[in-house]
């Protein structure tokens, strides 16, 4: 068992490429929204862990004209802390800082093939603003060893019915709106939480489930934009 558990170990140290990401099974509401009352359960899909399904809190505004907007107006993305026992307060202040700006890096990189983006309101600019409600790192190792071994991983997934992610990976919840940027008007919200799976794949340090999860969320964004502006050959966000 001892060279077993060995031998995992230097696996983790070697392998590469890109980390799975999985939904979460709840979120809660931090603040950053205000105003909760509009949103409601996303439409989930039991064979998706992908694009089709919706965030798990989200409201779309049935009256937006999506085709107007040619520009939008990214927000510096905000690290909320409004919960007494966030583990973002756990998080060095360099980290939550780097997060936030990868977050705004990816959502920046992905968005920008589609829109020239502005940092003033206008007739044809939406505002998109998001925030990093919690943040919680992955243990590398363990969560390698969980995935292989058959004992700590029944362990991990009996804890995940609890918290909505597998034991030991990383996890975070992101909160958004898009307004039409010189009234205000909420066109979308949406609060959600996704955290890593039990893969060997991307095993690399302890932020990469986390890094991850604001990839995909930042390729969902375009996707979904995408089709409300009734584009052709939307790009599907890989989960």
């Amino acid at each position: 068992m001892r060279q077993m558990i060995g031998a995992i170990l230097l696996l983790a140290l070697v392998v590469t490429g890109c980390a799975a990401t999985q939904e979460a099974k709840s979120v809660e509401k931090s603040g950053f929204l205000g105003d909760y009352s509009l949103l409601k359960e996303g439409q989930r899909s039991t064979f998706s862990q992908g694009a089709e399904n919706q965030a798990l809190l989200v409201y779309q505004n049935p009256a937006a004209d999506w085709r107007k907007y040619r520009k939008i107006w990214l927000d510096p993305v905000t690290v909320w802390m409004s919960q007494k026992d966030s583990q973002l307060k756990d998080v060095p202040v360099e980290d939550r800082q780097r997060l936030a700006a990868l977050l705004w890096s990816k959502l920046d990189e992905h968005l920008r093939n589609d829109y020239e983006m502005a940092s003033n309101p206008g007739p044809d600019v939406m505002r998109i603003q998001a925030a990093i409600t919690e943040a919680e790192s992955s243990n590398a190792v363990l969560d390698t060893v969980t995935s292989v071994i058959p004992q700590t991983r029944l362990l991990s997934g009996m804890v995940s019915l609890g918290r909505g992610v597998s034991l030991f990976t990383g996890s975070s919840s992101v909160e958004l709106k898009i307004t039409e940027s010189e009234t205000g008007t909420l066109l979308v919200a949406a609060v959600d939480r996704r955290g890593g799976t039990k893969s060997l794949r991307g095993v690399t340090h302890s932020w990469n489930d986390v890094e991850e999860a604001y990839r995909f969320w930042a390729e969902k964004v375009r996707y979904r934009l995408c089709q409300w502006r009734g584009g052709m050959n939307c790009v599907e966000p890989k989960a």
